[in-house]
């Protein structure tokens, strides 16, 4: 199993995180000097240093056992103390589906966002249980721009964060991962016992082409079948939300 261990390690890489970075880069780029930016849900605050050229505060409820950034607001998201209409941006990335209240804290974002301001959220549409129990809703396309708009932004955008390849990259890795190679695991038995060299040869494939993927993922995103891992959402507030 060291030899699975080994090479899961050297090959497989997380395409989303490069594209996630890009997303950021890209979104942080387009932000005026000296514009404050709210970075809510935070946690070890890895995008903090794209805001160099800005304000930066940041928000986080700290409840996870994860290690955490220098957090401006430890509070809940669904009440900012804070005043209407402070920041110029907001990024809020891979928070959306550990909030039990999505919507109530959308607006609250709204409340906290200027008007004309811009707000980069990033969340999951494929991706395994994570940061029990803070986990959840996975969101559609449909889900976010329905939950945007009624908090009153107007979607700019809705993007696959990665291709379909990323996305096969992840479920192959999560088989290799999760999948067990203990004959008893299948029942047991001579068919048991058959079944599992062949889940060790598998997995030794599924890393090879989880690999593959993962670069070609990163050199071009497939976007014209099957489903991303993430999405990402560009929107402006327009209006004072209710």
């Amino acid at each position: 199993m060291r030899l699975l261990a080994s090479l899961h390690r050297r090959l497989i890489f997380n395409s989303s995180r490069v594209h996630l970075d890009a997303v950021n880069q890209s979104f942080a780029n387009g932000i005026p000097p000296g514009s404050l930016v709210l970075d809510a849900g935070a946690g070890g605050c890895m995008y903090k240093g794209l805001f160099r050229h800005a304000r930066y505060e940041s928000a986080d409820f700290r409840q996870i056992d994860k290690e955490y950034g220098e957090i401006t607001y430890v509070c809940d998201l669904r009440s900012l103390p804070v005043e209407d209409e402070r920041f110029d941006y907001i990024v809020f990335n891979q928070t959306l589906e550990h909030l039990q209240q999505p919507a109530v804290v959308l607006h609250e974002l709204s409340r906290i966002l200027k008007v004309g301001g811009r707000i980069l959220c990033t969340a999951p549409f494929y991706y395994e249980e994570h940061e029990q129990p803070y986990d959840f809703y996975r969101y559609t396309q449909f889900g976010h721009r329905f939950l945007f708009t009624d908090a009153g932004f107007e979607i700019l955008s809705i993007e696959w964060m990665e291709g379909y390849c990323g996305t096969l990259a992840y479920q192959l890795d999560l088989a290799v991962r999760k999948l067990p190679i203990s004959p008893n695991a299948y029942g047991g038995g001579v068919l048991g016992w058959l079944l599992t060299p062949g889940i060790i040869v598998a997995k030794i494939l599924f890393i090879l082409l989880a690999a593959a993927l993962c670069r070609l993922d990163v050199r071009h995103k497939v976007v014209a079948g099957g489903h991303p891992k993430n999405y990402s959402v560009l929107a402006r507030k327009t209006s004072k939300a209710a």
